[in-house]
């Protein structure tokens, strides 16, 4: 009994010092990301810049992948689903266009446009690309990040939802700490729990419904600020 307990105490710890680096590798990430699209990004021709703002977000999950590969863990050991795909896509288009509705169109009609966001986008290729670019950028990063890989490291280390879904949230929280205020840092972090909330409460709702969940409604925000 006591050996078992103290394999489940070295278990843990390790799982706990894994955590830790990956924590601090996506934070460093970050960081080195918000240095690169303030003096580097923009040296570059817009083509070349729309590659990089994509595929620097997913320099996010470098620590973590290099983590689930020493551990021999997949995609799926993190929340993702190879059924009903279909379905799966469909749950975060409509979870997407349910966020869009209460927390983007609803304040911009009570007159908190401004609280919203701003856009001085015009021309339709900037929307597209605003989509292709909060989904497989931004959304598939985080979500993969803070959903799958630590949400799943939490639960290992405690095996309690609410203790992952709390700690995972504020974790999402701080990490916009590079980009807004701390009205922001408190709404991302609601985002992240509500995020959690649809996966462990809508049937079907997988890690993919919450990338394609929260890269259109990030999408969403610009084109709801454009028109009304």
């Amino acid at each position: 009994m006591e050996k078992n307990t103290k394999v489940v105490k070295s278990k843990a710890k390790s799982l706990t010092a894994q955590l830790l680096v990956a924590i601090c590798g996506v934070f460093i990430s970050v960081f080195g990301l918000w240095i690169f699209n303030q003096h580097v990004l923009m040296s570059f021709s817009l083509p070349i810049r729309m590659i990089f703002m994509i595929i620097t977000q997913w320099g996010l999950f470098l620590i973590p992948g290099i983590l689930m590969i020493v551990n021999k863990e997949n995609l799926v050991d993190i929340g993702f689903r190879k059924d009903k795909i279909p379905l799966q896509i469909g749950i975060g288009v409509l979870l997407a266009f349910a966020m869009s509705l209460v927390m983007t169109v609803l304040p911009i009609l009570l007159g908190l446009k401004g609280m919203v966001g701003s856009t001085t986008y015009t021309q339709v290729w900037k929307f597209v690309f605003q989509f292709i670019y909060a989904i497989f950028g931004v959304a598939l990063a985080e979500e993969l990040l803070f959903r799958g890989y630590i949400f799943h490291k939490l639960l290992e280390i405690k095996d309690s939802k609410g203790f992952a879904i709390i700690t995972s949230s504020l974790l999402f929280g701080l990490f916009h700490m590079c980009n807004g205020s701390i009205i922001q840092l408190f709404m991302t972090a609601f985002l992240g729990f509500l995020f959690c909330i649809f996966r462990e409460k809508i049937k079907e709702c997988t890690l993919l419904s919450l990338i394609i969940a929260h890269g259109v409604y990030d999408a969403l925000i610009v084109v709801w600020v454009s028109v009304l």
